[in-house]
This record gives structure tokens, C-alpha cells and sequence, in this order.
């Protein structure tokens, strides 16, 4: 390898081409605006089981209301991203944010499980307008070899969203009750809507597109697949732990969402470094690293013996967020760097799908396996299958698919993003 290409690893592609202040400003932009469909995911999980006793709903029910959310979220990607391609991420970012909203509302006025279920399909739909539009708007003033950096710090968002999501979801459950958590996400969503709208030049918003199909790229699919683990993982991990923690240990709903604050920051601490980390050695290091550490501290939860509650568990739970934290950023960078620009916002939709198809998946098989009561059993199950996710699924696809070099466009493409990185200011 020559020597300038080793000292551009080994300093993270930090000798790179200047980025433009204005592509930081824009990255903030859409790093609030995913932010907010972050927090939404915990906020709600927190929320669900009073809501679950003031609506007469079961665990199924519950582990329903995640799981639709998702299902709209990932059903409405894939228009989503051809629109991103087409119209440009502003728009499609403000229209989604609007939807997002008003579902929001409507969910919050539910008198019945069922109007609440549905506030939840509006709510998706808006959510996936808004997911390829960040991303895609994200990464648009970065070049290839800077992804990393860019997506480690929307990692980081998306972390900090997750430590907020449950302190805010169990103060206001507490305090004001279940409704105010959908309340919560109104203004949410009006504030990134505005931040949106200020900070995103309309001169790079759009980018037109001529290919007509995104290219077959392993990578990609590779990328997508570990997308889906992390969050069928996560998102069921979490529903579990807050169904055990205030249904059997007798946790209130604030002091079941602390119990998760440690995972939560731990996984924005670590998406940073997996960022620097995936721009200087590339994608296949940190996410075998985060699949391990994650996979192998979910199975010592999973036997029987080990404490599920307390101070205790709060060892095992530090490698799992630092696990989890190392995923996004590498999965990201990997998918978007195989693909040229005028497809990031269907690319960005394919993470987003598997992401959220993992997420519904996963709180969907955690509603099941603990539909005839929550019970110490029932968690372990759901642990030592996430673990086996994570150690034999996960690290076959990234050791197989997704390769350990520092992928870059061609010249010709990294000219054409620092030609369009100038006219953001």
C-alpha cells in the first residue's frame, strides 16, 4: 500500500479536503431531526405500560403499539428515499415531520387502544420521510473518507435521544401521566422542523438523480442485514427490561428508564470512535468488536443465577451499550460509501428498513415470548437469543460481506462532493 494512503488510515482521514462550516450546521440540522424519531422508540417504551393499564391492554397489545409504529416507519422508506433522490431532503424532511406531528397528537387524545395503534401508523409514515432525508442530508458536504467522522456524530444524537428518551418519558409519566409522553413529541417535532428549515440550503437539498437502480452492491446488503440485528437487539432488550423491571422487580416507570440511562449513554460515547475509527481501519473492526462485546455480556444476563435487577447487572450492561455503540456508525459508512451520491437517499432508506423491520421484529418476538406474564424466565429466553444473534449471525455477515479496507468513491465523485460541499455556503 503506498505510504500516503497508509498515513491517511493511520490519521483517520483527517488530511482530507477542509469540510465547509455550513455542511457542520446542516449535520446538527438532520441529527435533531432524527433525534427526535430516536427518542420516540424509548420515550413510548417507557410510557407503554400505564398506558397498557389505562386502555386495557395486554403485553401483546403493547409490544403492538412499538411494533406497527416500525412496520409504517419501514413500509414508508423506500418512497421515502426515491423522494430524497428526487425532490431533495428538505422537503421530504419538513412533510415528514409535519405527519409525524399530527400522529403524535391524535395518539395523544386516544380514548381506546385501537384509535392509539392507529395514531401510531400515521406517526410511521411521517417517520419514514424523515429518516432518508436526515441521513442523506447529513452526509451530503462530507467526502467519502470523513463519512465516518459525520456518522459517528449522528451516532452520538441518536445515543444522547436514547439517555433522554426514558428520563423524559419517566418524568412525565410520573408526573403528569402516559398522554404527556406523546404530547412530548410535538414540539419535538416542530423545533427540528424549524432547525430544518433554517440550517438546510435549498440549493443542496435536491439532487437529481439518473440512475434508475441502486447499485448490487454485497456491501450494501451486508450493511443492511447488521443494520436489522442492532436494532431487533436494542429495541427488544429495552421492551423486556421495562416490562420486568416495573411489572416483577416493582420499579416505577422513572426508575426503570435509569436502570437504562447507562446503556444509552455508553452507546453515544462509543459512536464517535466507531466513526474515527471505521474512517482510519475500516468498517469490519469496530462492528465485530461491538457484536462480541454486546453478544457475549447478553448471554451472562441470560443465565439463570445472574441478577436482572439492582446494581448488579450494571457491569454487564456497560459492554453491551459500548457494543451497540459501535455498530451504527460502521454500518452506515459502509453502505452509503458503495453507492454514489444520487442514490444516498434510497441507500439511506435501506438502512432505515432494516433498522426498523429489526426493531419491529425484535419488540414484536418480546411481546410474544412474554405474552403468558413477565417472568424471569421468559427475559433470559429473549436475552440468549439476542446474544446468538449477535455472535452467530452477526459476525458471519460482517466477516463475509462487508470487507476491512477504507472504501472511497472514485476521483471523479469525490471532486463532484467537494464541488457541491463549496455551494452549500
Amino acid at each position: 500500500m503506498p505510504r500516503h494512503r497508509r498515513e491517511r488510515r493511520r490519521r483517520g482521514g483527517s488530511d482530507g479536503p477542509p469540510i465547509d462550516p455550513a455542511a457542520w450546521r446542516l449535520l446538527a440540522a438532520c441529527t435533531a431531526a432524527a433525534a427526535v424519531l430516536q427518542i420516540d422508540g424509548t420515550l413510548i417504551t417507557v410510557a407503554l405500560p400505564r398506558a397498557g393499564h389505562a386502555l386495557s391492554m395486554g403485553v401483546h397489545s403493547q409490544g403492538l403499539v412499538l411494533a406497527i409504529y416500525f412496520l409504517a416507519y419501514a413500509l414508508a422508506l423506500w418512497p421515502g428515499g426515491r423522494l430524497v433522490d428526487r425532490a431533495g431532503s428538505r422537503t421530504v424532511a419538513l412533510t415528514g415531520l409535519s405527519i409525524f406531528a399530527v400522529g403524535a397528537a391524535i395518539g395523544a387524545l386516544s380514548p381506546s387502544a385501537g384509535l392509539l395503534i392507529g395514531s401510531r401508523v400515521i406517526q410511521g409514515l411521517g417517520a419514514g420521510l424523515v429518516s432518508p432525508a436526515a441521513m442523506a442530508g447529513a452526509v451530503s458536504g462530507f467526502p467519502p473518507e470523513r463519512r465516518g467522522t459525520a456518522l459517528g456524530i449522528w451516532g452520538a444524537g441518536s445515543g444522547m435521544a436514547n439517555l433522554a428518551g426514558p428520563l423524559i418519558g419517566g418524568a412525565l409519566t410520573v408526573l403528569v401521566g402516559w398522554r404527556a409522553d406523546w404530547w412530548a413529541l410535538v414540539p419535538l417535532a416542530a423545533a427540528s422542523a424549524v432547525a430544518i428549515w433554517r440550517l438546510t440550503p435549498r440549493g443542496v437539498a435536491a439532487q437529481k438523480t439518473t440512475a434508475s437502480r441502486l447499485p448490487r452492491s454485497p456491501v450494501i446488503v451486508g450493511a443492511t442485514l447488521v443494520a436489522a440485528l442492532t436494532f431487533a437487539v436494542m429495541i427488544g432488550t429495552f421492551f423486556i427490561a421495562e416490562q420486568y423491571l416495573q411489572d416483577v422487580a416493582g420499579y416505577s416507570p422513572l426508575g426503570a428508564a435509569a436502570v437504562l440511562i447507562v446503556v444509552a449513554l455508553l452507546f453515544g460515547l462509543a459512536a464517535p470512535l466507531a466513526g474515527r475509527l471505521a474512517d482510519a481501519r475500516g468498517e469490519r473492526l469496530p462492528l465485530v468488536a461491538g457484536l462480541t462485546l454486546a453478544g457475549v455480556a447478553l448471554e451472562i444476563l441470560g443465565i439463570p443465577g445472574v441478577p436482572l435487577s439492582g446494581l448488579a447487572p450494571l457491569p454487564l450492561l456497560l459492554p453491551v451499550g459500548l457494543g451497540l455503540g459501535l455498530l451504527f456508525a460502521p454500518t452506515s459508512r459502509a453502505a452509503l460509501n458503495a453507492a454514489p451520491k444520487a442514490s444516498h437517499g434510497r441507500v439511506s432508506a435501506m438502512l432505515s428498513g432494516g433498522r426498523l423491520m429489526g426493531a419491529g421484529v425484535g419488540a414484536g418476538v418480546a411481546g410474544v415470548a412474554l405474552g403468558g406474564g413477565v417472568s424471569a424466565a421468559g427475559v433470559r429466553g429473549v436475552l440468549l437469543g439476542a446474544a446468538a444473534l449477535c455472535i452467530l449471525v452477526g459476525v458471519p455477515i460482517t466477516t463475509r460481506l462487508l470487507s476491512g479496507r477504507v472504501i472511497a468513491e472514485p476521483a471523479s465523485e469525490l471532486a463532484e462532493a467537494q464541488v457541491q460541499t463549496a455551494q452549500v455556503g
